[in-house]
């Protein structure tokens, strides 16, 4: 994809061990990180970003911030530093930029539409808000993922578990294809433990993920994922969580996936793992691993469940609730539980590590790929090249 040019603009970053910048954003794409990435960790499309070309190509950056056209703000892992040499001309060339960046992932924003969330190139997640919604100014959001996809030992390599026994019990889950609900606040790694554990399912199952802006990165030959989409200037085209969940329960998974539960999707979330698909997982915002007996219910609410009937569905399809921490510029597994019924019928968390159900006996002969031609079935030709009774040639 060509870069998309804006009105230019000063876009400049201070020396102090950080990437210099370009005078303007014609040249944005000569600026020099101190960090340079390989050529094959080149973001993709990364000149599309214009002024804020410089903090996508710097390995280190996780979040970039923009309040107003004269306050820019970074996150490199140690908390936020502001940019005291970032400036632009005026509001007009930052809402220019704000919506030329919705427009590359395919959406639209406008004062009728004002607050918009968007994939954009690599995974990188934009949210942006117009005035009068923001009334100091235009205000946008970048979460940039790491360069290159974690699995689970990079993540313990970097302290995310306590101990050799919490990285060897969360394998565990994977492996008895438990379901799982990763719980924490913004920014603490869940999108990134949600990617890493589906990275561990075997590779003969199919995965699908349901999300509402894409950020899973997952490595796996099976992944197959699904975004929603907004309506389109004229109202129609909305292609909500709750319908994809619906549309995703039709392509047989082997495991379903919400990226993250806001609302009444959570219904059919737990109405799918309710009927024999083992092995999902989402994720959901909860300040600890206690309140989130209370964000489910409220969830349900949402969706005109009453307390009690979502408190039972969600204790038969979550099998155990990992609640992350983020400690300055620490990630971590901080507390796993399980959700219970109290005397009320109402849902509560215990945090009790219980070991996960023992995994499911290994399946049988899959499908094999022969010159003759593709077996379809489960019994493959024998070394002679006998047919088996089993299995369709074709």
């Amino acid at each position: 994809m060509t870069s998309t040019h804006f009105a230019p603009f000063v876009a400049s970053r201070s020396q102090h061990g950080r990437p210099p910048a370009a005078s303007s954003l014609s040249d944005a794409s000569s600026i020099t990180p101190r960090v340079a990435l390989p050529a094959a960790e080149e973001r993709v499309g990364t000149d599309d970003f214009g002024p804020l070309a410089a903090y996508l190509r710097d390995r280190a950056v996780t979040d970039v911030f923009i309040n107003g056209p004269n306050d820019l703000w970074f996150d490199r892992g140690e908390g936020l530093c502001r940019d005291e040499t970032w400036s632009c001309p005026g509001e007009a060339e930052l809402r220019q930029l704000a919506v030329r960046l919705i427009s590359l992932g395919g959406r639209h924003i406008d004062e009728a539409n004002p607050c918009v969330d968007v994939r954009l190139h690599d995974g990188v997640r934009l949210h942006a808000v117009l005035p009068p919604a923001a009334p100091k100014g235009t205000v946008i959001s970048l979460r940039v993922p790491a360069a290159g996809r974690l699995s689970l030992d990079d993540l313990d390599g970097r302290g995310f578990f306590s101990d050799e026994r919490q990285l060897e019990l969360v394998r565990n889950h994977v492996k008895a294809r438990s379901n799982m609900l990763i719980t924490g606040a913004g920014g603490c790694g869940k999108t990134t433990l949600l990617s890493a554990l589906l990275s561990e399912a075997p590779h003969r199952e199919r995965i699908v993920a349901i999300e509402d802006v894409s950020e899973l990165r997952v490595e796996h030959p099976h992944f197959v994922a699904l975004e929603a989409r907004q309506a389109n200037l004229e109202g129609a085209g909305e292609i909500s969580l709750e319908r994809l969940l619906r549309e995703a329960l039709r392509m047989r998974p082997d495991r379903l996936v919400l990226g993250e539960c806001r609302g009444a999707e959570i219904r059919e979330l737990l109405s799918a793992l309710n009927t024999g698909h083992d092995g999902g997982a989402g994720t959901l915002h909860a300040n600890s691993l206690h309140d989130v007996a209370a964000r489910i219910e409220a969830m349900g609410a949402l969706a005109a469940l009453q307390p009690q009937a979502v408190a039972r569905q969600a204790v038969s399809a979550i099998n155990v609730v990992f609640h992350l921490e983020r400690i300055g510029n620490r990630r971590r597994l901080a507390q796993i539980g399980r959700l219970e019924l109290d005397a009320r019928d109402r849902l509560v968390v215990i945090e009790d590590p219980a070991p996960p159900p023992p995994p499911p006996p290994p399946p049988g002969p899959v499908a094999r790929v022969w010159p003759q031609g593709r077996l379809v079935g489960s019994s493959p030709y024998d070394i002679g090249g006998i047919r088996t009774s089993a299995g369709r040639h074709v």
